[in-house]
């Protein structure tokens, strides 16, 4: 045992002795000093411009002072990473090539270099800020990401592309003018929180993945806020979707997941369902958008409740065969509920239905909104209700609440996209 805690001893020294920390001055060649470093070293990077596409195939630390410049001179990768246990920080990252099909990037995480860290970095002017692809527990927080803004989307890259991993954390970066900010495909267990994401195609456009958590991000000014597609098991809480010009979160071909606690705000469809099932969505505030929610092909045997729809020009858009129920246990909060509560429970007396004759045909011939509050309109309304044979399939609320959850909702009104 004394000679097995001994040669642990020395190992450990010798281990030490080994890792160094060297300077790296303007006019020193950064990538001959990464040829030359050994495995663990640290290379501190002083304020400069340097100018190549470097490749880091140890583990290394490459830690800037005073924020150093590395450009990659437009073409290749800035920095390609193929080694586990690499650590970026403080480093001005930039001017990669321009190939999609060779998914140039700021910074190129290769399979295999597992456990990558890129932090409190500026990625700018590049293609892909990070493609990442088979490495599993990268981290990526605190770095601000844009892209080629002058480029039309279709030829910019990605501010974050995950392809085939596991355990990824993308924590507090600021992405925008990309292509989407954040691309996640066939990417699994990972924490996706407090990014901003704005100004770009989708904020997430994420696909077949599952067990990942998105947490306390603000999508806003894009295309669309969250598009979630072909997942399951996922928690999407507490983030803020707002002033997108198509949809605030898009949920299609989903499970088994959890979308709670968002404010989806002046988007023009606040949720897109399409094809989920076995989804609780509860106390979200959906408000101030064109339409609140567009639910259809065959979402159904969803749990929705305790949301807020408030001040959404058309509540909800369905398209169905038969009703769809939602709020059966505690029910969800109208503003446009015209019924009443005689007994002060709280609770609407009558059901809440969404997507009447009058809405089918407020979609149909939009002109009608200017009448909503008319009499006659009110009673075409009363007549549908009276008379089923005119009634359509429809969400239906049996226990609406009279007041909203969210005692603030009115701060998320006219968060419309710009010229919107």
């Amino acid at each position: 045992m004394r000679c097995l805690l001994g040669f642990i001893g020395c190992w450990v020294l010798w281990a030490g002795a080994q890792a160094a920390t060297l300077h790296i001055r303007p006019g020193d060649s950064l990538q001959q000093a990464i040829n030359t470093a050994h495995a663990g070293d640290v290379l501190e990077i002083e304020r400069g411009l340097y100018t190549g596409n470097f490749l880091v195939n140890k583990p290394l630390t490459l830690r800037g002072i005073q924020r150093p410049t590395l450009s990659g001179g437009f073409h290749g990768d800035t920095v390609r990473v193929v080694s586990p246990d690499v650590v970026l920080e403080g480093l001005i990252v930039r001017d990669s090539g321009d190939s999609l099909n060779d998914q140039n990037a700021g910074v190129y995480i290769y399979p295999g270099a597992h456990r990558a860290v890129v932090q409190h970095c500026d990625l700018s002017y590049n293609l892909f800020g990070l493609w990442i692809e088979k490495a599993n527990d990268v981290r990526v927080e605190a770095n601000l990401i844009t892209g080629k803004r002058e480029y039309n989307s279709s030829q910019r890259g990605n501010g974050v592309q995950l392809y085939n991993t596991k355990g990824a954390r993308i924590i507090g970066n600021n992405i925008s003018f990309v292509r989407d900010a954040l691309y996640v495909d066939v990417s699994h267990h990972a924490i996706f929180r407090g990014n901003k994401l704005h100004h770009s195609r989708y904020g997430t456009h994420y696909m077949n993945s599952y067990y990942n958590l998105w947490e306390d991000n603000d999508s806003y000014y894009n295309r669309g806020g969250l598009a979630l597609m072909e997942a399951r098991d996922q928690v999407v809480r507490n983030n803020r979707t707002w002033g997108n010009s198509d949809h605030g979160i898009m949920l299609r071909t989903m499970q088994d997941s959890v979308i709670e606690n968002n404010t989806i705000a002046g988007n023009n469809r606040g949720l897109f369902i399409y094809d989920v099932e076995y989804v609780k969505i509860r106390n979200n505030l959906v408000v101030d958008n064109h339409v609140g929610v567009h639910l259809s092909a065959g979402s159904t045997r969803n749990e929705v409740e305790g949301n807020d729809f408030i001040s959404n020009r058309e509540q909800v858009r369905y398209v169905g065969a038969r009703d769809e129920s939602w709020g059966a246990k505690s029910g969800n909060h109208w503003s446009n509920y015209l019924g009443w509560d005689r007994d002060g429970n709280g609770m609407g007396d009558v059901p809440y239905e969404a997507n009447d004759m009058v809405d089918r045909l407020s979609w149909r011939y939009p002109g009608i909104k200017l009448l909503l509050a008319s009499p006659a309109v009110q009673a075409l309304r009363l007549v549908a209700q009276q008379f089923p044979v005119l009634r359509v399939p429809s969400v239906v609320d049996p226990k609406p609440r009279m007041q909203p959850n969210n005692k603030q909702w009115s701060q998320w009104r006219d968060k419309h996209y710009p010229g919107q």
